[in-house]
């Protein structure tokens, strides 16, 4: 059997345990010979590392776990690097989250101007991850990248990078595909899903349940209960409170707009001036992720320093690390399985530019996505896919640029935001936040 090398940049992830679990589950299918962790960060990384080396003991104590920060050592021969680097961390996520809401516009990590602060922090950092790995890395690399916004770093890649063997992907539709399987009482394996649209902003058309189709039996659910399930079967990471409250609104879109299911995301498009109004703009997200997730995992740490003893089991998150490894395992035995990833649309949605970068099923080869073509789409959608798209194509031509009109253009485009004069306000606060990691705009 072959065995990889593989990496996890953004190691000290808190996901890292989860994403290390269901890659060693694999081991009979997908063997890995040496896992590297990777992040800038050494002494968040060994902290994690504490977790993830148990997590090897328990699965595969024949795998070689080396964590560093060296980017020679971290990519040499590697052949799979999953990236999910968060630059700033939660510190600036809060910032990104909290300056929108001051100016009563939606503040969340990936939508809005959050979304377009956090893209242009990540932007060069996924161009200097490219070039270690065409620098040290194998030379039939792929990187299988999570690092958000998705959409934005897609775009900047394709755009700066284009020859670089990535392919970007999204937990939040197979996510939303689990609870669909809950509602259906089906194995989340079994649903084949239609969808258009970019990432963390799209659609769902069709819905079949081993060929079977279960589409308007969905609707009518989701119109009533949103994406909530009839039991508890979801797993922890989106069954806490705030994101039970966001499933729950996929009910309200559903009902104004019941063609298609919305992916949740949507609701910060739709539905904004409600998401503000229930928001908390002194304890955001990010704040309950870093007094919740983060706190529990860098606790365990120091228990188990203490005492030896350690509950791996809290640290197991399901679909965020099964749906990363299963598009490995298609790229590395050219399976050519049917999955939900980002590519240059180049005709997939027939009446959309060729260069947005969207979001559509795909059969995963070992030479890449091949899209399924999902023709044309209705003037709703087209029009404000259009709108968001050209909003982060506007942010990447201002990072490449050194453009301020540019960002402000980017800010004053998106959908979330009701005039130019607030764009300008929230621009001027973020670029004053983000000193350290924006390029310079002028």
């Amino acid at each position: 059997m072959k065995k990889f090398k593989l990496v996890i940049v953004g190691g000290g992830s808190t996901y890292t345990p989860g994403i290390v679990k269901s890659l060693l589950s694999k081991k009979e299918e997908f063997k890995i010979s040496e896992l590297r962790l990777y992040d800038i960060n050494a002494e968040r990384q060994n902290k994690v590392g504490v977790i993830v080396k148990k997590v090897v003991e328990m699965f595969d104590p024949e795998v070689k776990l080396v964590l560093t920060t060296d980017p020679e050592e971290g990519f040499k021969d590697a052949d799979f690097v999953f990236a999910q680097m968060r630059v700033g961390l939660y510190k600036m996520r809060e910032q990104d989250e909290k300056i929108p809401l001051k100016y009563d516009v939606v503040g969340q990590e990936t939508c809005g101007p959050g979304g377009l602060a956090y893209g242009l922090r990540t932007i060069y950092p996924m161009v200097e991850m490219i070039d270690f790995c065409e620098k040290y890395a194998n030379k039939n690399y792929w990187i299988v990248n999570y690092s958000n916004p998705a959409a934005i770093v897609a775009k900047a890649m394709y755009k700066l990078r284009p020859n670089a063997r990535i392919l970007n992907i999204c937990d939040m539709p197979v996510a939303i595909m689990r609870n669909m399987a809950n509602i259906l009482d089906c194995d989340r394996h079994d649903i084949e899903a239609d969808y258009f649209g970019l990432n963390h902003f799209g659609w769902f058309t069709k819905i079949r349940v081993s060929g079977e189709d279960k589409t308007e039996e969905l609707k009518a659910y989701v119109k009533e209960y949103g994406y909530i399930p009839p039991d508890s079967r979801s797993e922890v990471r989106h069954n806490d409170a705030s994101w039970l409250h966001t499933f729950e609104n996929a009910k309200h879109i559903m009902q104004m707009f019941p063609k298609y299911l919305p992916n949740t995301y949507m609701q910060y498009y739709l539905l904004g001036d409600r998401i503000v109004k229930e928001a908390d703009k002194n304890h955001t997200r990010a704040n309950e992720v870093m007094e919740g997730r983060e706190k529990k995992i860098f606790d365990a740490v120091d228990q188990y320093n203490a005492t030896g003893q350690i509950d791996l089991t809290q640290f197991f998150t399901g679909v965020h690390g099964e749906f990363i490894v299963e598009v490995a395992m298609s790229l590395a035995f050219d399976s050519r399985k049917r999955h939900l990833v980002m590519v240059e649309n180049n005709g997939a949605i027939k009446n959309l530019p060729d260069d947005a970068m969207v979001e559509v099923p795909a059969y995963i080869t070992k030479d890449g996505p091949e899209p399924i073509r999902v023709g044309e789409i209705p003037t709703f959608y087209k029009g404000i896919i259009e709108q968001q798209e050209a909003s982060e194509k506007l942010v990447v031509e201002a990072a490449i640029e050194g453009s301020y009109e540019k960002a402000l253009m980017a800010f004053t485009m998106n959908k979330t935001i009701p005039s130019a004069f607030v764009a300008k306000q929230i621009l001027d606060d973020m670029i004053e936040a983000n000193k350290e990691y924006w390029p310079d705009l002028k």
